[in-house]
């Protein structure tokens, strides 16, 4: 066997079994470069299975493997990595039980792995047999917590609510509100359909300990499922009174504050949301989007749309910026909508729609400039959006750049499929391109093709 070879397995055998090294630090027993005798039948058949997987022949792969594991003898270690890569061939090939053997061979030979745990629970996950998931997620829960979320999950696919609900508490208090574990709470409130019980519950445990804020807040939620607004109303002005710090409380009292009239402390209660570090993006904008919607049915609350924005600036949210431009445009406040439009492109120049739009009100005010370059740089990240270089087109034909026009336009043709409007658009923009250049000869040939399109009403 060859150096390179022999150093070559060293690294894979190492890369294999790092996370068991990196969790044992200094134990002397865990495996690195200590690989004992390696034979050139087990390294070519070892790395012929490598190569067979990286090219998706996994059945030559297992053919390959299996002669490894002959040519091994009976080294534990290599026999572990053999059995490693074949649990991963035989689940590509959907033969989950094959895989679950050999993972768990795995695991006898060589002790908890955080890969091989990891490779297990997908077998477990694809077959759907939860119930096999649980221990195996529960130990991976020690290594990476954010395996909890996983766990929450797999109690309610199992109908195990209470440890759920337990679970999903506890991920509240120490991450803050989420959005996804508050709609899985709710599918097991709904499922349970014992809402009331739920209730008695929370009070009972609130009666006991007033001070955990997360009790509070469910209780809140169901109270606003049952459609007991003042109870839940009630509910959030009695954990912001013991608990005048609370954060997450605000997530409540805004709405409630809103559909009362109360606009100066729903305004302060938003004020505390945009500006926490324990409530979710997801959540803030769930909050903009009401004020949104308030707004648009009582009008008169552009400066206070306008001052929501800085709660955001740390973010760079383009998704901000678009909803108030969104906000300001069906008011007919299109300078306003494109100022917005503009800030949410800068932080998110992959938000297709905000481009989009962004682009068509340059074009609509008359600046030409600014849409042939942005339509440019959009073009590298939407190459295929024939209406951007529709756009870049007639920007660039009234900045006097007609041949980056044209050729903008010939192109746009190409990713053109099924749009006669805007077929006809593209000529009648080519028409004007090589009419400013001079050739009329070109100019009419497209002129007649934009008036060949017929656009039914």
């Amino acid at each position: 066997m060859t150096y390179k070879y022999s150093y070559i397995l060293v690294i894979l055998f190492g890369m294999i079994f790092m996370p068991e090294v990196a969790m044992a630090q200094e134990d002397d027993d865990a495996p690195t470069d200590d690989l004992g005798n390696v034979s050139d039948a087990f390294q070519e058949n070892f790395f012929e299975g490598l190569k067979q997987k990286g090219i998706e022949n996994y059945e030559l792969a297992l053919t390959a493997l299996r002669k490894a594991e002959m040519a091994a003898k009976g080294d534990a270690v290599n026999i572990a990595v053999v059995h490693f890569e074949m649990g991963k061939n035989y689940s590509k090939l959907k033969q989950y039980e094959d895989a679950e053997m050999m993972y768990n061979q795995v695991l006898e030979s060589q002790g908890e792995r955080l890969d091989v745990l990891e490779a297990l629970y997908d077998v477990y996950y694809e077959q759907q047999d939860y119930t096999a998931a649980i221990p195996l997620v529960e130990k991976l829960t020690k290594y990476d917590a954010d395996y909890r979320e996983d766990l929450a999950n797999l109690y309610h696919r199992t109908e195990q609510y209470e440890k759920a609900l337990e679970l999903l508490d506890e991920l509240d208090e120490d991450w803050g509100e989420s959005a996804m574990r508050n709609a899985l709470r709710r599918q097991i409130y709904k499922v349970t359909g014992n809402t009331e019980g739920a209730i008695t519950n929370l009070e009972d445990k609130i009666d006991k300990n007033p001070q955990k804020e997360q009790d509070y807040l469910n209780l809140i939620f169901l109270y606003s499922e049952q459609g007991k607004t003042e109870k839940a109303f009630e509910t959030a002005k009695e954990l912001l009174k013991n608990q005048p710090d609370s954060e997450l409380v605000h997530l409540a009292l805004y709405k409630f504050y809103l559909d009362a009239g109360d606009i100066e402390k729903a305004l302060n209660s938003m004020d505390v949301v945009f500006s926490s570090t324990e409530v979710d993006k997801d959540s803030k904008y769930r909050v903009l989007g009401d004020f949104i919607g308030y707004a648009n049915e009582n009008p008169g609350y552009e400066t206070q749309l306008e001052a929501i924005v800085d709660k955001f600036s740390t973010e760079n949210s383009g998704q901000v910026y678009e909803q108030l431009g969104l906000y300001f445009f069906a008011q007919g406040q299109k300078e306003k909508a494109l100022q917005f439009y503009e800030k949410g492109m800068a932080n998110d120049p992959d938000n297709y729609s905000l481009v989009k739009n962004t682009l068509l009100l340059q074009i609509e005010f008359g600046r030409y400039q600014e849409a042939a370059a942005n339509s440019s740089l959009s073009l590298e990240i939407f190459p295929a959006q024939p209406l951007l270089y529709l756009i870049n087109g007639v920007a660039n034909i009234e900045i006097d750049q007609l041949d980056q026009a044209i050729e903008s336009l010939e192109t746009g043709l190409d990713y053109l499929l099924d749009d006669l409007k805007m077929e006809k658009d593209f000529y009648e923009q080519l028409s004007i391109a090589y009419a400013r250049k001079g050739n009329d000869t070109k100019a009419a040939s497209f002129s007649k093709k934009a008036s060949e399109i017929n656009i039914a009403n």
